[in-house]
Protein backbone atom coordinates (compact mmCIF):
# COMPACT_ATOMS: atom_id res chain seq x y z
CA UNK A 1 0.00 0.00 0.00
CA UNK A 2 1.45 3.42 -1.03
CA UNK A 3 1.99 6.03 1.17
CA UNK A 4 -0.61 8.08 -0.41
CA UNK A 5 -3.11 5.33 -0.40
CA UNK A 6 -2.52 5.07 3.63
CA UNK A 7 -3.12 8.64 3.93
CA UNK A 8 -5.96 8.96 1.54
CA UNK A 9 -7.48 5.63 3.89
CA UNK A 10 -7.24 7.34 7.11
CA UNK A 11 -8.46 10.99 5.42
CA UNK A 12 -11.56 8.63 4.50
CA UNK A 13 -12.52 6.78 8.15
CA UNK A 14 -11.76 10.23 9.45
CA UNK A 15 -14.54 11.65 7.07
CA UNK A 16 -17.72 12.74 8.90
CA UNK A 17 -20.05 9.78 9.03
CA UNK A 18 -17.91 7.28 7.37
CA UNK A 19 -18.24 4.38 9.73
CA UNK A 20 -16.54 0.42 9.36
CA UNK A 21 -19.36 -0.76 6.87
CA UNK A 22 -19.56 2.68 4.55
CA UNK A 23 -15.73 2.71 4.56
CA UNK A 24 -15.65 -1.09 3.27
CA UNK A 25 -17.94 -0.17 0.69
CA UNK A 26 -16.47 2.60 -0.88
CA UNK A 27 -13.67 0.52 -1.30
CA UNK A 28 -14.94 -2.14 -2.77
CA UNK A 29 -16.72 0.14 -5.24
CA UNK A 30 -14.22 2.77 -6.14
CA UNK A 31 -11.20 0.54 -5.31
CA UNK A 32 -8.92 2.97 -4.60
CA UNK A 33 -9.37 5.50 -1.17
CA UNK A 34 -8.64 8.83 -3.25
CA UNK A 35 -11.88 7.96 -5.64
CA UNK A 36 -14.21 7.07 -2.91
CA UNK A 37 -13.35 10.49 -1.32
CA UNK A 38 -14.04 12.51 -4.86
CA UNK A 39 -17.09 10.39 -4.58
CA UNK A 40 -18.79 11.53 -1.61
CA UNK A 41 -20.48 14.55 -2.33
CA UNK A 42 -22.18 12.98 -5.07
CA UNK A 43 -23.46 10.28 -3.08
CA UNK A 44 -24.69 12.15 -0.63
CA UNK A 45 -26.27 14.43 -2.78
CA UNK A 46 -28.37 11.62 -4.52
CA UNK A 47 -29.46 10.26 -0.63
CA UNK A 48 -30.79 13.78 -0.56
CA UNK A 49 -28.54 15.57 1.39
CA UNK A 50 -24.29 16.96 1.67
CA UNK A 51 -21.63 15.72 2.96
CA UNK A 52 -17.82 16.34 3.22
CA UNK A 53 -14.48 14.70 3.69
CA UNK A 54 -11.96 15.41 5.90
CA UNK A 55 -9.77 17.70 5.55
CA UNK A 56 -6.34 16.98 4.85
CA UNK A 57 -4.53 19.32 6.76
CA UNK A 58 -6.61 18.28 9.79
CA UNK A 59 -5.69 14.41 8.77
CA UNK A 60 -1.46 15.30 9.06
CA UNK A 61 -1.63 17.44 12.21
CA UNK A 62 -3.40 14.04 13.43
CA UNK A 63 -0.47 11.75 11.93
CA UNK A 64 2.02 14.21 13.28
CA UNK A 65 0.46 13.85 17.23
CA UNK A 66 0.55 10.35 17.01
CA UNK A 67 4.00 9.83 16.09
CA UNK A 68 5.32 12.22 18.33
CA UNK A 69 3.47 10.00 20.58
CA UNK A 70 5.66 7.15 20.00
CA UNK A 71 2.67 5.30 18.42
CA UNK A 72 1.96 4.02 14.89
CA UNK A 73 -0.80 3.20 12.50
CA UNK A 74 -1.89 -0.49 11.46
CA UNK A 75 -4.14 0.20 8.96
CA UNK A 76 -7.08 -3.05 7.86
CA UNK A 77 -5.30 -4.44 4.45
CA UNK A 78 -1.80 -4.03 6.14
CA UNK A 79 -0.56 -7.43 6.57
CA UNK A 80 0.20 -7.31 10.47
CA UNK A 81 -3.80 -6.77 10.94
CA UNK A 82 -4.99 -8.63 13.26
CA UNK A 83 -6.90 -11.63 11.58
CA UNK A 84 -9.31 -11.99 13.96
CA UNK A 85 -10.11 -8.83 14.34
CA UNK A 86 -10.70 -8.28 10.77
CA UNK A 87 -13.60 -11.00 11.11
CA UNK A 88 -15.56 -8.52 12.87
CA UNK A 89 -18.56 -6.99 11.81
CA UNK A 90 -17.98 -3.11 11.86
CA UNK A 91 -13.96 -3.68 12.84
CA UNK A 92 -12.12 -0.56 12.84
CA UNK A 93 -10.16 0.64 9.38
CA UNK A 94 -7.49 2.21 11.55
CA UNK A 95 -6.25 1.38 14.69
CA UNK A 96 -3.39 3.24 16.70
CA UNK A 97 -0.58 1.10 18.87
CA UNK A 98 1.85 1.77 21.34
CA UNK A 99 3.92 -1.40 22.01
CA UNK A 100 4.68 -4.65 21.25
CA UNK A 101 2.53 -5.32 17.88
CA UNK A 102 3.48 -8.69 17.49
CA UNK A 103 1.41 -9.92 20.54
CA UNK A 104 -1.68 -9.65 18.96
CA UNK A 105 -0.64 -12.07 16.00
CA UNK A 106 -0.53 -14.86 19.32
CA UNK A 107 -3.38 -17.05 20.59
CA UNK A 108 -5.31 -14.11 23.04
CA UNK A 109 -8.11 -14.39 25.22
CA UNK A 110 -10.11 -11.98 26.23
CA UNK A 111 -10.96 -11.24 29.95
CA UNK A 112 -13.50 -8.90 31.52
CA UNK A 113 -15.75 -8.05 34.58
CA UNK A 114 -17.16 -5.76 36.88
CA UNK A 115 -15.20 -2.38 37.48
CA UNK A 116 -16.69 -2.68 41.63
CA UNK A 117 -15.62 -6.47 41.34
CA UNK A 118 -15.40 -8.08 44.97
CA UNK A 119 -11.66 -8.72 46.37
CA UNK A 120 -11.82 -12.44 46.06
CA UNK A 121 -12.49 -11.68 42.28
CA UNK A 122 -10.15 -9.75 41.76
CA UNK A 123 -7.67 -11.88 43.09
CA UNK A 124 -9.08 -14.42 40.59
CA UNK A 125 -8.83 -12.66 38.16
CA UNK A 126 -5.15 -12.05 38.33
CA UNK A 127 -4.12 -15.95 38.75
CA UNK A 128 -6.12 -16.72 36.02
CA UNK A 129 -4.03 -14.28 33.84
CA UNK A 130 -0.97 -15.42 35.50
CA UNK A 131 -1.73 -19.06 34.73
CA UNK A 132 -2.86 -18.16 31.08
CA UNK A 133 0.34 -16.49 30.57
CA UNK A 134 2.04 -19.05 31.35
CA UNK A 135 0.29 -21.70 29.21
CA UNK A 136 1.37 -19.22 26.27
CA UNK A 137 -1.73 -16.97 25.80
CA UNK A 138 -1.70 -13.21 25.43
CA UNK A 139 -4.61 -11.51 27.60
CA UNK A 140 -6.56 -8.78 26.20
CA UNK A 141 -8.65 -6.53 28.37
CA UNK A 142 -9.82 -2.79 28.37
CA UNK A 143 -7.67 -1.15 31.21
CA UNK A 144 -10.81 -0.44 33.23
CA UNK A 145 -11.28 -0.59 37.19
CA UNK A 146 -11.78 -4.34 39.05
CA UNK A 147 -11.45 -6.74 36.70
CA UNK A 148 -9.39 -5.50 33.35
CA UNK A 149 -6.91 -3.92 35.80
CA UNK A 150 -6.13 -7.10 37.70
CA UNK A 151 -6.45 -8.66 34.28
CA UNK A 152 -3.57 -6.85 33.00
CA UNK A 153 -1.66 -6.80 35.97
CA UNK A 154 -1.69 -10.69 36.72
CA UNK A 155 -0.27 -10.82 32.37
CA UNK A 156 1.71 -7.98 31.72
CA UNK A 157 4.89 -10.36 32.38
CA UNK A 158 3.45 -12.70 29.70
CA UNK A 159 2.08 -10.43 27.30
CA UNK A 160 -0.95 -8.52 27.60
CA UNK A 161 -3.00 -5.75 25.04
CA UNK A 162 -5.08 -2.83 27.11
CA UNK A 163 -8.09 -1.74 24.57
CA UNK A 164 -8.48 2.45 25.05
CA UNK A 165 -12.08 4.41 24.47
CA UNK A 166 -9.97 7.03 23.72
CA UNK A 167 -6.94 8.44 22.38
CA UNK A 168 -3.56 7.06 22.82
CA UNK A 169 -2.52 9.83 24.91
CA UNK A 170 -5.32 10.14 27.45
CA UNK A 171 -5.28 8.28 30.37
CA UNK A 172 -8.98 6.72 31.83
CA UNK A 173 -9.60 5.89 34.49
CA UNK A 174 -7.02 8.12 36.12
CA UNK A 175 -5.75 6.00 38.86
CA UNK A 176 -4.26 3.40 36.21
CA UNK A 177 -1.78 5.98 34.59
CA UNK A 178 0.95 4.06 35.69
CA UNK A 179 -0.67 0.93 34.37
CA UNK A 180 -1.31 1.96 30.99
CA UNK A 181 2.30 3.31 30.86
CA UNK A 182 3.41 -0.30 31.78
CA UNK A 183 0.83 -1.79 29.24
CA UNK A 184 2.60 0.66 26.09
CA UNK A 185 5.92 0.03 27.27
CA UNK A 186 5.92 -3.90 28.12
CA UNK A 187 2.64 -4.92 26.34
CA UNK A 188 0.52 -3.68 23.39
CA UNK A 189 -2.26 -0.21 24.46
CA UNK A 190 -4.50 -0.19 21.66
CA UNK A 191 -7.22 2.24 20.23
CA UNK A 192 -9.04 3.42 17.42
CA UNK A 193 -9.47 7.31 18.45
CA UNK A 194 -7.10 10.11 17.69
CA UNK A 195 -5.15 11.72 20.03
CA UNK A 196 -6.94 13.99 22.26
CA UNK A 197 -10.24 12.10 22.12
CA UNK A 198 -11.83 11.57 25.48
CA UNK A 199 -13.20 8.20 26.58
CA UNK A 200 -17.09 9.28 25.85
CA UNK A 201 -19.89 6.74 27.13
CA UNK A 202 -20.79 5.55 23.54
CA UNK A 203 -17.04 4.71 22.99
CA UNK A 204 -17.02 1.87 25.25
CA UNK A 205 -19.80 -0.53 23.52
CA UNK A 206 -17.03 0.33 20.79
CA UNK A 207 -14.11 -0.67 22.69
CA UNK A 208 -15.73 -3.86 23.26
CA UNK A 209 -16.06 -5.07 20.00
CA UNK A 210 -12.33 -4.57 19.45
CA UNK A 211 -11.45 -6.79 22.59
CA UNK A 212 -13.80 -9.67 21.89
CA UNK A 213 -12.71 -9.57 18.30
CA UNK A 214 -8.65 -9.50 18.92
CA UNK A 215 -9.49 -12.87 20.93
CA UNK A 216 -10.41 -16.39 20.52
CA UNK A 217 -12.43 -16.23 23.54
CA UNK A 218 -13.76 -14.14 26.04
CA UNK A 219 -13.73 -14.85 29.82
CA UNK A 220 -16.03 -12.75 31.75
CA UNK A 221 -14.88 -13.32 35.87
CA UNK A 222 -17.93 -11.09 37.60
CA UNK A 223 -20.45 -9.48 36.20
CA UNK A 224 -24.18 -8.05 36.54
CA UNK A 225 -27.03 -8.60 34.40
CA UNK A 226 -26.90 -5.60 31.94
CA UNK A 227 -23.31 -5.09 32.06
CA UNK A 228 -20.74 -4.21 29.69
CA UNK A 229 -19.15 -6.91 30.17
CA UNK A 230 -21.84 -9.23 28.87
CA UNK A 231 -21.84 -6.96 25.62
CA UNK A 232 -18.99 -8.36 25.23
CA UNK A 233 -19.69 -11.24 25.63
CA UNK A 234 -22.84 -11.52 23.28
CA UNK A 235 -20.24 -9.58 20.78
CA UNK A 236 -17.52 -12.78 20.33
CA UNK A 237 -20.08 -15.27 20.85
CA UNK A 238 -21.90 -13.20 17.30
CA UNK A 239 -18.24 -13.43 16.14
CA UNK A 240 -18.03 -17.75 16.59
CA UNK A 241 -15.81 -16.77 19.65
CA UNK A 242 -15.86 -19.03 22.79
CA UNK A 243 -17.71 -17.69 25.60
CA UNK A 244 -16.65 -18.51 29.18
CA UNK A 245 -18.02 -17.57 32.39
CA UNK A 246 -16.51 -17.90 36.29
CA UNK A 247 -19.61 -18.96 38.15
CA UNK A 248 -20.20 -17.03 41.38
CA UNK A 249 -22.20 -17.03 44.66
CA UNK A 250 -26.13 -16.72 43.66
CA UNK A 251 -26.49 -14.21 46.78
CA UNK A 252 -23.91 -11.76 44.84
CA UNK A 253 -25.24 -9.46 42.28
CA UNK A 254 -22.01 -9.16 40.76
CA UNK A 255 -22.58 -12.85 39.81
CA UNK A 256 -25.48 -13.01 38.27
CA UNK A 257 -24.02 -11.91 34.98
CA UNK A 258 -21.83 -15.07 34.92
CA UNK A 259 -24.51 -17.39 36.16
CA UNK A 260 -26.94 -16.20 33.71
CA UNK A 261 -24.14 -16.75 30.96
CA UNK A 262 -23.23 -20.34 32.32
CA UNK A 263 -27.03 -20.94 32.24
CA UNK A 264 -27.40 -19.84 28.69
CA UNK A 265 -24.72 -21.83 27.53
CA UNK A 266 -21.68 -20.41 28.26
CA UNK A 267 -18.90 -22.93 29.19
CA UNK A 268 -17.89 -22.64 33.03
CA UNK A 269 -14.14 -22.30 33.98
CA UNK A 270 -12.18 -22.19 37.05
CA UNK A 271 -8.87 -22.28 35.70
CA UNK A 272 -6.43 -21.56 32.49
CA UNK A 273 -6.49 -25.47 31.91
CA UNK A 274 -10.53 -24.84 31.33
CA UNK A 275 -9.66 -21.86 29.49
CA UNK A 276 -6.84 -23.22 27.18
CA UNK A 277 -9.12 -26.07 26.34
CA UNK A 278 -12.29 -24.26 25.59
CA UNK A 279 -10.40 -22.19 22.59
CA UNK A 280 -8.54 -25.39 21.56
CA UNK A 281 -11.14 -26.49 19.45
CA UNK A 282 -10.81 -23.01 17.55
CA UNK A 283 -10.31 -23.93 13.42
CA UNK A 284 -7.70 -20.78 12.02
CA UNK A 285 -8.55 -22.05 8.77
CA UNK A 286 -12.21 -20.46 9.28
CA UNK A 287 -10.42 -17.21 9.55
CA UNK A 288 -9.91 -14.47 6.49
CA UNK A 289 -7.99 -11.41 6.00
CA UNK A 290 -7.40 -8.32 4.34
CA UNK A 291 -10.63 -8.50 1.81
CA UNK A 292 -12.72 -5.01 1.40
CA UNK A 293 -15.20 -7.06 -0.21
CA UNK A 294 -18.72 -5.55 1.38
CA UNK A 295 -19.71 -8.59 3.81
CA UNK A 296 -22.28 -10.00 1.09
CA UNK A 297 -22.85 -7.83 -1.87
CA UNK A 298 -20.71 -4.63 -3.35
CA UNK A 299 -22.20 -1.55 -3.80
CA UNK A 300 -23.65 -0.99 -7.43
CA UNK A 301 -22.68 1.82 -9.60
CA UNK A 302 -26.14 2.84 -10.47
CA UNK A 303 -29.73 2.99 -8.82
CA UNK A 304 -33.14 3.89 -10.65
CA UNK A 305 -35.07 6.52 -8.93
CA UNK A 306 -37.69 4.08 -8.59
CA UNK A 307 -35.36 1.29 -6.64
CA UNK A 308 -34.26 4.39 -4.58
CA UNK A 309 -37.69 5.58 -3.29
CA UNK A 310 -38.73 1.70 -2.42
CA UNK A 311 -35.84 0.90 -0.03
CA UNK A 312 -36.39 4.24 1.46
CA UNK A 313 -40.34 3.29 1.98
CA UNK A 314 -39.55 0.40 4.11
CA UNK A 315 -37.42 2.27 6.27
CA UNK A 316 -38.41 4.20 10.04
CA UNK A 317 -37.22 5.00 13.23
CA UNK A 318 -37.17 1.06 14.37
CA UNK A 319 -34.38 -0.89 13.34
CA UNK A 320 -34.40 -3.59 11.10
CA UNK A 321 -31.95 -5.71 9.15
CA UNK A 322 -30.69 -5.34 5.99
CA UNK A 323 -31.85 -8.54 4.54
CA UNK A 324 -35.01 -7.92 5.45
CA UNK A 325 -34.99 -4.59 3.44
CA UNK A 326 -33.62 -6.62 0.93
CA UNK A 327 -36.36 -9.51 1.07
CA UNK A 328 -38.87 -6.98 1.35
CA UNK A 329 -38.15 -5.08 -1.68
CA UNK A 330 -36.77 -7.70 -4.09
CA UNK A 331 -34.59 -5.66 -5.58
CA UNK A 332 -30.62 -6.64 -5.78
CA UNK A 333 -28.25 -6.48 -2.60
CA UNK A 334 -25.81 -4.26 -4.56
CA UNK A 335 -29.03 -2.08 -5.08
CA UNK A 336 -30.15 -1.95 -1.69
CA UNK A 337 -26.98 -1.51 0.32
CA UNK A 338 -26.51 1.36 -2.32
CA UNK A 339 -29.33 3.14 -1.30
CA UNK A 340 -28.13 2.61 2.26
CA UNK A 341 -25.04 3.79 1.87
CA UNK A 342 -26.24 7.08 0.10
CA UNK A 343 -28.61 8.62 2.86
CA UNK A 344 -25.65 7.07 5.52
CA UNK A 345 -23.78 9.80 4.15
CA UNK A 346 -26.67 11.94 3.57
CA UNK A 347 -26.73 11.83 7.51
CA UNK A 348 -30.55 10.12 6.95
CA UNK A 349 -29.57 6.79 7.96
CA UNK A 350 -28.01 4.99 11.17
CA UNK A 351 -26.32 1.99 11.57
CA UNK A 352 -26.99 -0.65 14.51
CA UNK A 353 -25.61 -4.01 15.94
CA UNK A 354 -26.16 -6.94 14.39
CA UNK A 355 -26.37 -5.47 10.48
CA UNK A 356 -29.64 -3.55 11.21
CA UNK A 357 -30.50 0.23 10.14
CA UNK A 358 -32.83 2.82 10.64
CA UNK A 359 -34.09 6.25 9.52
CA UNK A 360 -32.19 9.51 11.71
Amino acid sequence: MSERERFDRLRLIRSPRIGPVSYRQLLARFGTAGEALRAIPDLAQRGGGRASVAEAGAVEREIAATRALGARYLLMGDADYPALLDQMEGAPPALIMRGDGALAARPCVAMVGARNASAAACRFARTLAQDLGQRGAVVVSGLARGIDTEAHRGSIASGTIGVIACGIDIVFPPENRDLQGQVAEDGLLVTEHPPGVQPLARHFPARNRIIAGLALGTVVVEAAPKSGSLITARLAAEAGREVMAVPGSPIDPRAQGCNQLIREGATLVQNGADVMEAIGGFDPRMVRQGSFEFLGEPVSSDVADQDRVAVIGLLGPAAVAVDEVIRLSGLSPAVVQTVLLELELAGGLERHAGGRVARS
